[in-house]
């Protein structure tokens, strides 16, 4: 049996703890470094618009008296507004919302933090989109991609592009303007559809 918790409101019992980013805010924040850590195991979807509903669950955390649940990109603070149990399997479920603070040129990350803010679980990236479906990133082209070009972002994090890539060449710094897919042949990171790329402002 899964725990809820409601979102920002009055727990449940056995509930999860809710803390969401909060960009340039001092109290209760925390690094997030991604090393060492577990990954959430399911959050769903993985792209959208600010205030996207995000349903997350795992039952791979080390046992802990409280767990708090944050959304915030690689490296940067986080803000805790709640906090519960795990159930009673070590599971934690719930549906927490983007915030309309969630930047779209990076990608976020859910982290599960223990009672003292030690992060303890790591989700895969969640790609906030404006209204019209895009979003921006700005990396390098690499040498990474097997069927499709590839690009790192200042995170880290892998992407495969298609679209219109052409007069991209590895090594090329790179803003992209582009739409996240779903699927496609590309077998390798997230792939996005660019519409149009610009080397960064010097």
């Amino acid at each position: 049996m899964k725990t809820c918790l409601t979102h920002l409101v009055t727990l449940a019992p056995l509930g999860l703890a809710v803390a969401l980013a909060v960009p340039g805010h001092l109290d209760a924040q925390r690094r997030v470094a991604p090393d060492s850590l577990r990954m959430i195991q399911e959050i769903e979807p993985l792209h959208g618009p600010r205030g996207t509903m995000v349903t997350v669950y795992t039952e791979n955390l080390p046992l802990q008296a409280k767990v708090h649940v944050g959304v915030g990109a690689t490296r940067t603070g986080f803000e805790a507004l709640a906090e519960g149990e795990q159930g009673m399997w070590g599971e934690v479920s719930g549906t927490i919302a983007i915030p309309e603070t969630a930047p779209y040129d990076r990608a976020l990350l859910i982290v599960a933090f223990d009672a003292i803010f030690a992060p303890i679980g790591l989700s895969d990236p969640f790609h906030v989109t404006r209204p019209d479906g895009t979003l921006q990133r700005t990396g390098r082209i690499t040498d990474e991609g097997v069927e499709c070009l590839a690009m790192r972002d200042g995170d880290d994090f892998l992407y495969t592009l298609v679209g219109n890539t052409e007069g991209l060449s590895v090594g090329d710094p790179i803003v992209v303007e582009a739409r996240y897919v779903e699927m496609s042949i590309c077998q390798q990171g997230t792939t996005l559809q660019v519409i149009e790329s610009r080397p960064p402002a010097s």
